[in-house]
């Protein structure tokens, strides 16, 4: 412990002390272990006069493709903590958007996939090229393409930046019309760029 004053103790000065706590536990083993194996929350619109809930637990832990492997994330209390709904209602749209968009982001890295394996084509990964990207690198792709627009008087002038060509290949893959990412017309970037 640290002294009230610097300097060497008097002889006569008691040995510095310090006070502590300690907590026992009694330890009691549970009758039933098995009872005890935790909680599961499983959004469902199935009532559960049509089904109870053991069975559709067994019946969502049989699927063998779901669209939940690549977001264990989300399972995790504090990714939710934040979170607090209070009227069923409010959870249930929660619940699905969240499935609407975990939907959507499984069909983004399938179809991507589906496309580079048929085509015989890679895209940049984690890694390195590959052709059976996630949908999280997909997405991380797109983050240096930009569109600037600006407007000088009447005409318009825009850019587009960063659009490589496995940019065009993902938007094929996806059914995506290549009209998004298309550079400017001549005509618009001429008509600003003329002297007077």
């Amino acid at each position: 412990m640290r002294r009230a004053r610097p300097g060497r103790p008097a002889q006569t000065d008691a040995p510095p002390t310090e006070a502590g706590y300690r907590l026992v536990v009694a330890l009691e083993a549970l009758p039933h272990p098995e009872e005890a194996n935790g909680w599961t929350g499983l959004a469902t619109t199935v009532s559960a006069e049509v089904c109870a809930d053991a069975e559709i637990l067994q019946a969502y832990q049989e699927q063998n493709t779901t669209v939940e492997p690549g977001f264990r994330w989300i399972k995790n209390p504090a990714a939710i903590a934040p979170v607090w709904l209070e009227k069923p209602e409010r959870i249930a749209a929660l619940a699905m958007l969240t499935v609407v968009g975990l939907l959507v982001y499984s069909i983004i890295q399938r179809q991507v996939c589906l496309y580079l394996r048929t085509h015989d084509r890679q895209v940049p990964g984690n890694k390195g090229p590959t052709a059976t990207p996630t949908a999280a690198v997909v997405l991380a792709l797109f983050a240096q393409v930009a569109l600037v627009q600006f407007w000088l008087g009447e005409p318009e002038v825009a850019q587009v930046y960063g659009l490589q060509p496995y940019h065009l290949l993902i938007c094929d893959a996806l059914g995506l019309d290549h009209a998004w990412y298309e550079a400017p017309s001549v005509h618009k970037i001429d008509q600003f760029s003329q002297s007077p």
